[in-house]
C-alpha cells in the first residue's frame, strides 16, 4: 500500500508513463465518424456497463443496448415523457431511475435483460414503482445495487437514503403486482448534506457482512446492511465529503474512493484509510481495474501550469489561447505512478470501463478507447529506466504468475550485479529460485571476493529443498574455505524442511552422502560423524571414527549401542582395526555379540546425553568439542580397563569422551547425538535375531592369539556350555530358538579345532597350553575333528596327542611304528616305549608281536638291550601260534644279529611238538582207514543180493519190548513190531532222520556249486582253507556235478 500524502497542498511527484494507447472508436459501418449511438451526445444522460453489453440512456427516456462493436442491439422507451437519470445492472437485471410526465416523483423500473418482448423489442419489465420519501419530490442523486441483488440503495438530493432489502426475492417472486417492491426504509437523513455517492462493500470470507457507504458533501458514513448488529444508525467514517460524481467504490469493492480538490481519500468501514496527494479540482472519478480515473472540470491551459500534460498541450497547440480544456488522468494509487494523462478540448461527457478497456466520450461525440499496453511492454519500459522495484509492484498488482515475477527479479539482479551491488543482487537472485537455473547465479559469484553472497544463495537452495549433491559440495567447501564453523554447524544441524506423503519429516534439505564426504575431505570429522550418527549412517560413522579420527573408543561404544544384529556386519569390516587398538574391549564386544540373546547393555546414555540438554541461553557447548583438521591414526590409550572379568556380556561402556587432535589446533563443532535411533529400539525390543557365527571374526584375531583363545573359550562356554575341564554333561545355557542345528555343529567343530590349534601354537615350553591341548583330546564330549587334530599333532610334533588320537582311532600299529621311527631318529627311550606299548596293545592285537620281534632283532644293540623281551615275545608267538617256526627262523635269519643259541631251546620245543603232532596224525589216519575198510565191506555185503542177512535182534527198536511176530527188519539192523511202525512205512524211523540231514547237506552243497562268485570270495578271504572246504563239500566233485546236471 502507498503511504499517505505528506502535504495535501503539494502535487505528488509521481512518475508518469505512457501505459495507455489512445485509439479512436469508429462506427463499424462508417469509419469516418463515431458510433451512431453517440451522434447526439448532448442528449445522453447516463451510461453503464452490464453483463449483456453497454447500456446507454438519453434525456428522452430511451435506453439503448449496445454491442461490443458499438452497434445498437436493442432499444426501448424506459420512461415516457422524461429522462433516465441513473442505471445499475447485476446478473442480467437492469434498474433504471428516471422521470415521467405522469408522476412528480422519480420512477423506479426493473428490467430483465435476458428476456425481451418479441413485439416491442423491450426487455421484460419486472417491477415499476415510485421512489417517494415524504410528500415533496426530490431528485435522485446516487444509486447503488449489491452484487447479489439483495440490496438497493437510492440517495436523494435532500440527504435522504432509501434502502430496499431482499430485492432479489421480490423480483423473482411469482406473486405480487408489477408495483410490488420490498418496503423502503430510510436509513439516513441529512437535509443540509445532499447525498453525492453510494456504494456497497461486498462480503468476503473475513468480513461476511454487507456494508453501505454513504457519501455526502461533508461526510462519509458507513451503514451495516446485514449480519449481527445491522439496521443501526450509519457511523461517520470521515468528516470529509465529496461533490457529486466524485465518489466511487474501488476495484475490489472494499473501500470507497473520495476525490477532493486537495487529495484522494480511501475510506473503510471503520475509518479513513490512506490518502493520495493529488491537488487540483476534480469533476468526476471512476475506476478501471486497479486504476483510478480522474476528470477535471474545464479550465484554461497555461504554459506555466504545474501539470506537464497541460504544458505540453499548450506547446503543441497552434490555435489562439482562450479555449477551456478538460484533463483526464489515469493513475495507480497502490504503486503511485500515472499511467496516462490526456487533455480534451471539447470536455469529457462520460467515462466507462467495459470489455476490459477504458472508454472516454467527449462532448463532441467522439469516443476514444484507452488500450492498456501489454504487461511485457510496460515492463520493458520500466527496465529501460531501471525501475525494477516498480516493475515488481506492477507484476504483483496484476497477479502475474511466479515465473514472470521471477524473471523480473532476474533482470533486477543482473542490473544490480552490473552496478557492483552484489549483496542486493543476490537478494534478487534468491527470489528466482525454482525458475532460474542455479548454475546461472553460481557462475557469477564463484570469485573469492563474492563467496559470502554465494553462501547465501546456496543456503537458500538447501532450505527450500532444491539443492543437489553438487550444490551441497560447493556450499560445504565454501564453509571450509571461510573457516566458518558456526554456519557449518548450523547447516548440518538443520532439521528437515520437506515432508513425505504421511506428514513425517523424512527428507533432508541437502544430500547427506555429499555432506558427509565433503566434511571428511575437509577434516571436519566431528561434523561428518554428527550427520552419520544422527541419520543412522552406521557404516559412515564408523569409517569416520576409525579411519579418519582414530576415535576407537567412541566407535566401540557406538557398535555396542547398535546392537548385535547391526554391529555384526560392521565388525566384520572393522574388527581387525578395533582389535589392534582396543583388544580387550573389542574382544568383550565380540563375545557378547556371539553369545548374547538379549540386547547389548548400554548404561552410560544418560551421562552422554547430558551436554545436549543445555538451554540456548547459556554458553554454547560447541566450544567444548575439538575437531582435527586432517585424518590421523590416533594411538589407543596407554591403559584400558581389563575386560577379562566380564562373564555376562553386559559390560557398560564408558561415557563418550572427545580427544583433542594431535595434529593441529582443534575446531569447534556440535556434538553428535548421544545415542543413535537404532540403539534405542535395540534396548526395548525383544531379541528375535539369529546369533552370528563366531567364524565370521576368526580372521580379525590373526595378530592377537591370546585374545583369540579367550574369545573362543568364553564363546564355547556361554554358547554351548562346553569347556576343556568339563568332562561331564555340557553346562546349561540359554538356547537360541532361531539357531540352525547343522550350522551350530559346524561352528562348534570350527571353534574347538581352532582352539586346539591355538593351544599347540603357543611358544615352546608352555606346559599349560600343552596340557590344555591334551585335555581337549581326552575330553570325548568336545566336538573337535579327530582327523584335523591328528594333522595338527603331526605337524606340531605333539606326541601325547598324536598317540592318544592313534589309540582312539584303533591305529595301535601306527603308535608302535612311530616309536620305532623315533628310535631310528636317535631317541634312546623309544625302544622301551615300543616294548611297553606291545605289552599294552598285544593282548588285543597279536599281529603286533611279529612286528616288534623284527624290530628288536634289527640291531645288535636292541637285541642286547631287550634279549629277555625277545624271549618273551617268542613265547607269546609260540603260545598263540602267531607264526610258524619257519617264519620265525626266516625273521631271525634275515641278518646276522640273532644267533641260533637265542632260539635253540624254542626250536627244540617246537620240533618236539611237531613230531608229536605228526605221530598223532598218523594214528588218526590209520584209524580212519580201518573204519573206512569196515564200512566198505558192509556196503558190499548189503549190495550183494546172494548174500543172506541174518537178524538176531530180539528187541523192538521203537518200544524196546520183546520182538514177536509180525516183525519188520531193516538192513540197518533195526527191527520193529509191525504195530510200532506207521502204515506203509518203508524206511527205518531211527535212521531216516540222519539220512534226511545228510541229504539236505548234499543238496545245499550242490546248490552252492553253482554260486561261483561266492566261492571265489571265500577263496580270496580264506585261501587254501576255502579250497579244502570246497573239496570236503563236494563242490569240486566233477562226477557229482555231472550227475546233478543229468
Amino acid at each position: 500500500m502507498s503511504q499517505p500524502a505528506a502535504a495535501p497542498n503539494a502535487a505528488p511527484a509521481w512518475r508518469q508513463f505512457p501505459f495507455f494507447d489512445v485509439v479512436p472508436v469508429k462506427d463499424i459501418h462508417d469509419l469516418g465518424s463515431a458510433p451512431e449511438v453517440f451522434h447526439k451526445t448532448p442528449e445522453i444522460s447516463t451510461i453503464t456497463p452490464s453483463s449483456v453489453g453497454l447500456v446507454v440512456a438519453d434525456i428522452h427516456g430511451s435506453v439503448y443496448l449496445v454491442s461490443r462493436d458499438f452497434e445498437i442491439a436493442k432499444s426501448w422507451i424506459a420512461h415516457t415523457g422524461g429522462r433516465v437519470t441513473h442505471m445499475a445492472e447485476r446478473k442480467g437485471i437492469l434498474i433504471t431511475l428516471g422521470e415521467e410526465d405522469t408522476s412528480r416523483h422519480p420512477f423506479l423500473k426493473i428490467w430483465d435483460m435476458q428476456n425481451f418482448d418479441k413485439k416491442t423489442g423491450a426487455p421484460l419489465l419486472l417491477r415499476a414503482a415510485k421512489v417517494q420519501s415524504g410528500n415533496r419530490p426530490h431528485p435522485v442523486s446516487a444509486l447503488a445495487l449489491s452484487a447479489s441483488l439483495s440490496y438497493l440503495a437510492i440517495g436523494l438530493g435532500d440527504g435522504t437514503v432509501i434502502l430496499y432489502r431482499h430485492l432479489d426475492q421480490s423480483i423473482y417472486s411469482a406473486s405480487g403486482s408489477l408495483s410490488t417492491l420490498p418496503k423502503a426504509r430510510v436509513i439516513h437523513e441529512s437535509p443540509t448534506e445532499p447525498v453525492t455517492g453510494l456504494g456497497f462493500r461486498e462480503p468476503t470470507e473475513e468480513h461476511p457482512n454487507v456494508y453501505l457507504f454513504i457519501v455526502t458533501t461533508n461526510r462519509v458514513l458507513c451503514y451495516q446492511a446485514s449480519g449481527k448488529g445491522s439496521g443501526g444508525i450509519p457511523t461517520v467514517v470521515d468528516e470529509i465529503g465529496a461533490g457529486l460524481g466524485c465518489a466511487t467504490m474501488d476495484w475490489k469493492a472494499h473501500e470507497v474512493v473520495v476525490a477532493r480538490d486537495e487529495a484522494i481519500y480511501l475510506c473503510g468501514t471503520e475509518s479513513r484509510g490512506p490518502c493520495y496527494a493529488y491537488e487540483g479540482p476534480k469533476s468526476s472519478i471512476y475506476t478501471h481495474r486497479n486504476y483510478i480515473v480522474i476528470v477535471s472540470p474545464p479550465f484554461t491551459p497555461s504554459a506555466s501550469a504545474a501539470s506537464a500534460t497541460v504544458r505540453n498541450f499548450v506547446a503543441k497547440t497552434t490555435t489562439p489561447s482562450g479555449g477551456d480544456i478538460t484533463k483526464l488522468t489515469v493513475f495507480d494509487p497502490e504503486n503511485q505512478y500515472v499511467a496516462h494523462s490526456g487533455t480534451f478540448t471539447e470536455g469529457v461527457r462520460e467515462v466507462f470501463s467495459t470489455w476490459g478497456k477504458l472508454y472516454v466520450l467527449s462532448n463532441d461525440g467522439k469516443l476514444l478507447c484507452l488500450e492498456e499496453k501489454s504487461t511485457s511492454t510496460k515492463l520493458d519500459m520500466l527496465y529501460r529506466k531501471g525501475l525494477y522495484t516498480l516493475a515488481l509492484n506492477i507484476a504483483e498488482t496484476q497477479k502475474l504468475d511466479e515465473p514472470h515475477i521471477a524473471d523480473i527479479h532476474k533482470q533486477y539482479g543482473d542490473h544490480l550485479y552490473a552496478k557492483g551491488d552484489y549483496d542486493n543482487a543476490m537478494q534478487q537472485y534468491i527470489q528466482t529460485i525454482r525458475y532460474v537455473q542455479p548454475s546461472y547465479v553460481i557462475r557469477k559469484f564463484l570469485d573469492a571476493q563474492r563467496i559470502h553472497n554465494l553462501v547465501t544463495y546456496l543456503q537458500e537452495l538447501h532450505s527450500l529443498g532444491l539443492a543437489n549433491s553438487d550444490h551441497t559440495t560447493l556450499l560445504l567447501n565454501t564453509y571450509t574455505k571461510l573457516k566458518d564453523v558456526t554456519r557449518l554447524d548450523s547447516f548440518i544441524k538443520r532439521e528437515s524442511l520437506r515432508t513425505s506423503a504421511d506428514g513425517a519429516k523424512d527428507e533432508l534439505p541437502f544430500d547427506l552422502d555429499t555432506a558427509i564426504r565433503v566434511c571428511r575431505q575437509a577434516g571436519y570429522f566431528e561434523h561428518a560423524s554428527y550427520l552419520a550418527k544422527k541419520y543412522e549412517r552406521h557404516e559412515d560413522y564408523l569409517r569416520i571414527q576409525i579411519e579418519d579420527a582414530g576415535n576407537y573408543k567412541d566407535a566401540l561404544k557406538y557398535l555396542r549401542r547398535l546392537g548385535a544384529e547391526a554391529a555384526e556386519s560392521n565388525l566384520a569390516r572393522y574388527g581387525r582395526a578395533m582389535l589392534d587398538n582396543l583388544p580387550e574391549e573389542t574382544t568383550d564386544l565380540l563375545i557378547d555379540i556371539c553369545t548374547s540373546l538379549s540386547p547389548l547393555s548400554v548404561e552410560a546414555d544418560e551421562e552422554e546425553g547430558a551436554p545436549a540438554k543445555q538451554s540456548g541461553g547459556g554458553p554454547s557447548y560447541l566450544s567444548y568439542l575439538a575437531l582435527s583438521r586432517t585424518p590421523a591414526t590416533v594411538a589407543p590409550p596407554e591403559s584400558a580397563p581389563t575386560a577379562g572379568a566380564q562373564t555376562n556380556g553386559t559390560k557398560a561402556p564408558e561415557p563418550i569422551s572427545r580427544r583433542d587432535s594431535v595434529q593441529e589446533t582443534s575446531r569447534t563443532s556440535s556434538p553428535p547425538p548421544a545415542t543413535p535411533t537404532a540403539a534405542t529400539s535395540a534396548k526395548t525390543r525383544t531379541s528375535s535375531f539369529k546369533r552370528p557365527s563366531p567364524r565370521l571374526y576368526f580372521a580379525h584375531f590373526v595378530d592377537h592369539p591370546q585374545h583369540f583363545v579367550r574369545f573362543l573359550e568364553i564363546v564355547s562356554l556361554k554358547r554351548w556350555g562346553q569347556a576343556v575341564e568339563n568332562t561331564s554333561d555340557p553346562l546349561q545355557v540359554e538356547t537360541d530358538p532361531n539357531a540352525d542345528e547343522q550350522a551350530e555343529e559346524r561352528d562348534q567343530a570350527a571353534v574347538w579345532n581352532t582352539l586346539f590349534e591355538l593351544y599347540l601354537s603357543q611358544p615352546a615350553g608352555s606346559t599349560s597350553s600343552n596340557a590344555k591341548a591334551l585335555a581337549v583330546l581326552q575330553n570325548t564330549r568336545l566336538p573337535y575333528d579327530p582327523t584335523h587334530a591328528l594333522i595338527l599333532c603331526s605337524t606340531r610334533g605333539f606326541t601325547p596327542g598324536l598317540v592318544l588320537l592313534w589309540e582312539r582311532m584303533g591305529m595301535q600299529e601306527d603308535v608302535i611304528r612311530f616309536f620305532m621311527d623315533g628310535h631310528q631318529d636317535g631317541d634312546p627311550d623309544a625302544s622301551a616305549e615300543v616294548v611297553r606299548r606291545l605289552d599294552q596293545y598285544g593282548p588285543g592285537r597279536p599281529q603286533l608281536y611279529p612286528l616288534v620281534l623284527r624290530f628288536l632283532t634289527s640291531t645288535p644293540a636292541l637285541l642286547t638291550k631287550h634279549r629277555e623281551d625277545v624271549v618273551r615275545v617268542l613265547k607269546v608267538i609260540d603260545e598263540e601260534k602267531l607264526m610258524p617256526p619257519v617264519s620265525v627262523v626266516q625273521v631271525l635269519s634275515r641278518n646276522s644279529v640273532a644267533s641260533v643259541g637265542l632260539v635253540k631251546e624254542w626250536l627244540m620245543a617246537r620240533i618236539k611238538s611237531a613230531r608229536e603232532e605228526v605221530d598223532t596224525d598218523q594214528k588218526l589216519i590209520t584209524s580212519y582207514r580201518t573204519e573206512t575198510e569196515g564200512k566198505m565191506r558192509q556196503v558190499e555185503e548189503l549190495s550183494d543180493p546172494d548174500h543172506p542177512r541174518v537178524f538176531h535182534v530180539t528187541q523192538c527198536s521203537a518200544c524196546q519190548g520183546g520182538l514177536d511176530l509180525p516183525a519188520v527188519h531193516f538192513m540197518c539192523n533195526h527191527s520193529y513190531h509191525q504195530r510200532c511202525l506207521p502204515q506203509n512205512e518203508t524206511e527205518c524211523p531211527n535212521c531216516a532222520r540222519e539220512h534226511g540231514i545228510i541229504r539236505e547237506i548234499r543238496r545245499n552243497n550242490e546248490r552252492l556249486a553253482d554260486q561261483h562268485e561266492l566261492f571265489l570270495a571265500e577263496v580270496r578271504e580264506g585261501g587254501f582253507d576255502a579250497l579244502s572246504t570246497g573239496f570236503s563239500r563236494g563242490i569240486l566233485n566233477l562226477s557229482r556235478a555231472e550227475d546233478v546236471g543229468a
